[in-house]
Protein backbone atom coordinates (compact mmCIF):
# COMPACT_ATOMS: atom_id res chain seq x y z
CA UNK A 1 0.00 0.00 0.00
CA UNK A 2 1.28 3.45 -0.80
CA UNK A 3 3.13 5.12 2.07
CA UNK A 4 1.99 8.36 1.24
CA UNK A 5 -1.34 7.27 1.94
CA UNK A 6 -0.95 5.50 4.92
CA UNK A 7 0.93 8.58 6.62
CA UNK A 8 -2.36 10.78 5.19
CA UNK A 9 -4.41 8.25 7.11
CA UNK A 10 -2.45 8.38 10.04
CA UNK A 11 -2.45 12.11 10.00
CA UNK A 12 -6.46 12.34 10.17
CA UNK A 13 -6.79 9.63 12.70
CA UNK A 14 -4.06 10.87 15.27
CA UNK A 15 -5.15 15.36 13.92
CA UNK A 16 -1.03 15.90 13.61
CA UNK A 17 0.16 17.11 11.10
CA UNK A 18 3.41 15.36 11.31
CA UNK A 19 2.82 12.03 13.36
CA UNK A 20 6.76 11.37 13.38
CA UNK A 21 7.87 14.84 14.32
CA UNK A 22 5.09 14.49 17.03
CA UNK A 23 6.15 11.12 18.57
CA UNK A 24 10.16 12.23 18.95
CA UNK A 25 8.50 15.89 20.41
CA UNK A 26 6.64 13.52 23.11
CA UNK A 27 9.58 11.38 23.92
CA UNK A 28 11.77 14.43 24.05
CA UNK A 29 9.43 16.46 26.35
CA UNK A 30 8.52 13.39 28.74
CA UNK A 31 4.89 13.55 27.61
CA UNK A 32 4.34 10.00 28.46
CA UNK A 33 2.57 9.06 31.82
CA UNK A 34 3.21 5.62 33.16
CA UNK A 35 0.13 3.50 34.99
CA UNK A 36 0.55 -0.07 36.45
CA UNK A 37 -1.68 -3.14 36.98
CA UNK A 38 -0.24 -5.08 40.46
CA UNK A 39 -0.25 -9.11 40.04
CA UNK A 40 -1.02 -10.38 43.31
CA UNK A 41 0.60 -13.25 44.66
CA UNK A 42 -1.80 -16.18 46.00
CA UNK A 43 0.30 -17.90 49.21
CA UNK A 44 2.22 -16.80 51.51
CA UNK A 45 2.02 -13.36 52.63
CA UNK A 46 -0.03 -12.42 49.31
CA UNK A 47 0.59 -8.89 48.50
CA UNK A 48 1.71 -7.41 44.99
CA UNK A 49 5.26 -8.48 44.50
CA UNK A 50 5.20 -7.59 40.37
CA UNK A 51 3.11 -4.91 38.34
CA UNK A 52 2.75 -4.46 34.85
CA UNK A 53 3.37 -0.96 33.59
CA UNK A 54 0.79 0.78 31.02
CA UNK A 55 1.73 3.69 29.08
CA UNK A 56 -0.35 6.70 27.87
CA UNK A 57 0.00 9.85 25.95
CA UNK A 58 -0.87 13.07 27.43
CA UNK A 59 -2.50 15.25 25.64
CA UNK A 60 -3.76 18.68 25.55
CA UNK A 61 -6.56 19.81 28.22
CA UNK A 62 -4.98 16.84 30.51
CA UNK A 63 -6.15 14.38 28.20
CA UNK A 64 -4.36 10.62 28.13
CA UNK A 65 -4.69 8.64 25.37
CA UNK A 66 -4.61 5.05 25.35
CA UNK A 67 -2.58 2.85 24.25
CA UNK A 68 -4.70 2.06 21.22
CA UNK A 69 -4.92 5.23 19.69
CA UNK A 70 -0.91 5.81 19.51
CA UNK A 71 0.70 2.73 19.81
CA UNK A 72 -0.04 1.42 16.48
CA UNK A 73 1.53 5.04 14.98
CA UNK A 74 4.61 4.37 16.91
CA UNK A 75 5.11 0.61 15.18
CA UNK A 76 3.93 1.59 11.47
CA UNK A 77 6.82 4.04 11.86
CA UNK A 78 9.52 1.71 13.45
CA UNK A 79 9.39 3.81 16.87
CA UNK A 80 8.78 1.47 19.23
CA UNK A 81 12.26 0.69 20.81
CA UNK A 82 12.47 4.00 21.35
CA UNK A 83 9.18 3.96 23.14
CA UNK A 84 10.35 0.94 25.42
CA UNK A 85 13.62 2.82 26.07
CA UNK A 86 11.91 5.35 27.34
CA UNK A 87 9.70 3.16 29.41
CA UNK A 88 12.09 1.56 30.99
CA UNK A 89 14.22 4.43 31.66
CA UNK A 90 11.53 5.87 33.66
CA UNK A 91 10.59 2.34 35.59
CA UNK A 92 13.72 2.46 37.16
CA UNK A 93 13.76 5.80 38.19
CA UNK A 94 10.73 5.07 39.74
CA UNK A 95 12.36 2.37 41.55
CA UNK A 96 15.27 4.50 42.86
CA UNK A 97 12.74 6.79 44.62
CA UNK A 98 11.09 3.75 46.20
CA UNK A 99 8.61 1.57 45.65
CA UNK A 100 5.54 -0.67 47.49
CA UNK A 101 5.74 -2.84 44.47
CA UNK A 102 9.75 -4.09 44.50
CA UNK A 103 9.44 -4.80 40.32
CA UNK A 104 7.38 -4.05 37.40
CA UNK A 105 7.10 -5.85 34.10
CA UNK A 106 7.82 -4.16 30.49
CA UNK A 107 6.33 -4.66 27.60
CA UNK A 108 8.27 -5.51 24.99
CA UNK A 109 7.54 -4.90 21.37
CA UNK A 110 8.50 -7.16 18.69
CA UNK A 111 11.02 -4.52 16.62
CA UNK A 112 12.61 -4.03 20.07
CA UNK A 113 13.83 -7.91 20.87
CA UNK A 114 15.99 -6.76 17.03
CA UNK A 115 17.46 -4.18 19.29
CA UNK A 116 20.97 -5.74 20.11
CA UNK A 117 21.53 -2.14 22.38
CA UNK A 118 18.67 -2.87 24.29
CA UNK A 119 19.79 -5.14 27.46
CA UNK A 120 22.82 -2.95 27.72
CA UNK A 121 21.11 0.45 27.98
CA UNK A 122 18.56 -1.41 30.44
CA UNK A 123 21.51 -2.52 32.33
CA UNK A 124 23.55 0.55 32.13
CA UNK A 125 20.32 2.41 33.49
CA UNK A 126 19.94 0.01 35.99
CA UNK A 127 23.80 0.57 37.21
CA UNK A 128 23.40 4.06 37.50
CA UNK A 129 20.21 4.39 39.21
CA UNK A 130 21.75 1.48 41.78
CA UNK A 131 18.62 -0.45 41.19
CA UNK A 132 18.66 -4.34 41.40
CA UNK A 133 18.43 -5.83 37.88
CA UNK A 134 15.89 -8.47 39.70
CA UNK A 135 13.25 -5.91 39.75
CA UNK A 136 12.83 -5.16 36.19
CA UNK A 137 10.64 -8.08 34.27
CA UNK A 138 11.16 -7.97 30.24
CA UNK A 139 7.45 -8.91 29.19
CA UNK A 140 7.54 -10.93 25.82
CA UNK A 141 4.72 -12.04 24.01
CA UNK A 142 3.84 -15.91 23.56
CA UNK A 143 3.26 -15.12 19.43
CA UNK A 144 6.49 -13.27 19.22
CA UNK A 145 8.23 -16.61 20.93
CA UNK A 146 6.68 -18.84 18.45
CA UNK A 147 7.36 -16.32 15.34
CA UNK A 148 11.12 -15.17 16.49
CA UNK A 149 12.42 -17.84 18.06
CA UNK A 150 16.07 -16.82 17.71
CA UNK A 151 15.48 -13.46 18.17
CA UNK A 152 13.96 -13.68 21.35
CA UNK A 153 16.32 -16.53 22.61
CA UNK A 154 19.04 -13.94 22.25
CA UNK A 155 16.85 -11.34 23.86
CA UNK A 156 16.03 -13.41 26.73
CA UNK A 157 19.93 -14.59 27.30
CA UNK A 158 21.04 -11.00 26.95
CA UNK A 159 18.34 -9.80 29.30
CA UNK A 160 19.35 -12.23 31.84
CA UNK A 161 23.05 -11.53 31.78
CA UNK A 162 22.20 -8.11 31.91
CA UNK A 163 20.10 -9.70 35.90
CA UNK A 164 16.82 -8.97 34.26
CA UNK A 165 14.09 -11.36 34.63
CA UNK A 166 11.72 -12.60 31.44
CA UNK A 167 7.87 -13.02 31.72
CA UNK A 168 5.96 -14.61 28.76
CA UNK A 169 2.84 -12.75 28.21
CA UNK A 170 -0.31 -14.30 26.49
CA UNK A 171 0.55 -18.27 27.32
CA UNK A 172 -2.06 -20.38 25.48
CA UNK A 173 -3.48 -18.00 23.40
CA UNK A 174 -2.33 -20.19 19.98
CA UNK A 175 -1.42 -23.57 21.18
CA UNK A 176 -0.99 -25.07 25.05
CA UNK A 177 3.03 -26.17 23.77
CA UNK A 178 5.82 -26.23 26.42
CA UNK A 179 8.94 -26.09 23.79
CA UNK A 180 8.73 -22.46 22.87
CA UNK A 181 9.36 -21.94 26.45
CA UNK A 182 13.12 -24.01 26.17
CA UNK A 183 15.06 -21.27 23.96
CA UNK A 184 14.02 -18.62 26.47
CA UNK A 185 14.09 -20.14 30.01
CA UNK A 186 10.97 -17.76 31.39
CA UNK A 187 11.16 -16.74 35.09
CA UNK A 188 7.01 -16.42 35.18
CA UNK A 189 4.72 -17.80 32.37
CA UNK A 190 1.34 -15.48 32.06
CA UNK A 191 -1.34 -17.76 31.28
CA UNK A 192 -3.74 -16.06 28.39
CA UNK A 193 -7.20 -15.27 29.61
CA UNK A 194 -8.92 -16.97 26.83
CA UNK A 195 -7.99 -19.91 29.15
CA UNK A 196 -8.61 -18.32 32.72
CA UNK A 197 -11.94 -17.06 31.74
CA UNK A 198 -13.19 -20.84 31.09
CA UNK A 199 -11.74 -22.20 34.18
CA UNK A 200 -14.99 -22.66 35.76
CA UNK A 201 -17.18 -23.60 32.61
CA UNK A 202 -14.46 -25.68 30.73
CA UNK A 203 -12.58 -29.07 32.41
CA UNK A 204 -10.03 -28.40 29.03
CA UNK A 205 -9.22 -24.94 30.44
CA UNK A 206 -8.79 -26.19 34.05
CA UNK A 207 -6.83 -29.40 32.67
CA UNK A 208 -4.44 -26.53 30.75
CA UNK A 209 -3.95 -24.45 33.82
CA UNK A 210 -2.99 -27.62 35.46
CA UNK A 211 -0.39 -28.45 32.35
CA UNK A 212 1.27 -24.66 32.86
CA UNK A 213 1.21 -25.41 36.68
CA UNK A 214 3.11 -28.85 36.85
CA UNK A 215 5.54 -27.82 34.21
CA UNK A 216 6.33 -24.54 35.99
CA UNK A 217 6.95 -26.00 38.82
CA UNK A 218 9.25 -28.60 37.10
CA UNK A 219 11.05 -25.83 35.18
CA UNK A 220 10.87 -23.39 38.13
CA UNK A 221 9.03 -20.53 36.51
CA UNK A 222 6.22 -18.64 38.24
CA UNK A 223 2.67 -18.84 36.95
CA UNK A 224 0.49 -15.45 36.58
CA UNK A 225 -3.71 -16.14 35.47
CA UNK A 226 -4.53 -12.66 33.60
CA UNK A 227 -7.62 -11.43 33.08
CA UNK A 228 -8.69 -12.25 36.30
CA UNK A 229 -12.64 -10.47 36.64
CA UNK A 230 -14.72 -12.77 39.36
CA UNK A 231 -14.14 -13.52 42.49
CA UNK A 232 -14.68 -17.14 41.82
CA UNK A 233 -12.13 -17.90 39.32
CA UNK A 234 -9.82 -16.15 41.92
CA UNK A 235 -11.19 -19.05 44.30
CA UNK A 236 -10.64 -21.59 41.86
CA UNK A 237 -7.01 -20.51 41.11
CA UNK A 238 -6.18 -20.24 44.51
CA UNK A 239 -7.72 -24.20 45.04
CA UNK A 240 -5.52 -25.29 41.54
CA UNK A 241 -2.29 -23.93 43.50
CA UNK A 242 -1.85 -21.15 40.66
CA UNK A 243 0.55 -18.54 42.52
CA UNK A 244 -0.06 -14.92 40.74
CA UNK A 245 -3.45 -13.65 39.16
CA UNK A 246 -3.79 -10.43 37.85
CA UNK A 247 -7.00 -8.21 36.48
CA UNK A 248 -9.99 -5.97 37.56
CA UNK A 249 -10.73 -8.74 40.13
CA UNK A 250 -7.41 -8.15 41.69
CA UNK A 251 -6.34 -4.40 41.18
CA UNK A 252 -7.31 -1.94 38.50
CA UNK A 253 -4.38 -0.28 36.73
CA UNK A 254 -3.08 2.99 38.45
CA UNK A 255 -0.65 6.06 38.31
CA UNK A 256 2.50 4.44 38.71
CA UNK A 257 3.77 7.12 41.81
CA UNK A 258 0.45 5.95 43.78
CA UNK A 259 3.30 3.30 44.64
CA UNK A 260 5.71 5.08 45.73
CA UNK A 261 7.02 4.41 49.41
CA UNK A 262 6.49 7.52 51.14
CA UNK A 263 10.72 6.50 52.99
CA UNK A 264 10.72 9.93 54.62
CA UNK A 265 6.98 9.93 56.31
CA UNK A 266 7.59 6.30 57.17
CA UNK A 267 11.13 6.77 58.98
CA UNK A 268 9.70 9.82 60.69
CA UNK A 269 6.59 7.58 61.96
CA UNK A 270 8.66 4.76 63.12
CA UNK A 271 10.72 7.32 65.69
CA UNK A 272 7.90 9.27 66.76
CA UNK A 273 5.72 6.03 67.45
CA UNK A 274 7.62 2.85 67.31
CA UNK A 275 5.74 -0.67 66.93
CA UNK A 276 2.85 1.63 66.47
CA UNK A 277 4.14 4.11 63.26
CA UNK A 278 3.00 4.09 59.92
CA UNK A 279 3.25 0.34 58.26
CA UNK A 280 4.55 -0.64 55.01
CA UNK A 281 1.70 -0.92 52.38
CA UNK A 282 1.68 -4.46 50.19
CA UNK A 283 4.54 -5.56 48.23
Amino acid sequence: MDEKFLSEMDQQLTGWSDPVARLKEALQKNEFALFCQPIAALAGAGGYPIAEVLVRLREEEAALLPPGEFLPIFEHYGMMPQLDRWVARHVVRHLKGGSRIPGFSININTKTLADTGFAGFVAAELKAARVPPAALLLEIDEQDVIGQQQACARFASEAKRAGCGIMIDGFGRQSVSFSTLESVSPDFVKVDGSIVRKLLSAQTAQNKMNAVIRVGAAAGFGVVAECVEEPEILQRLKALGVGFAQGFGVARPQPIETTAAAKAAGTAAQAKGGKHGAQRGPG
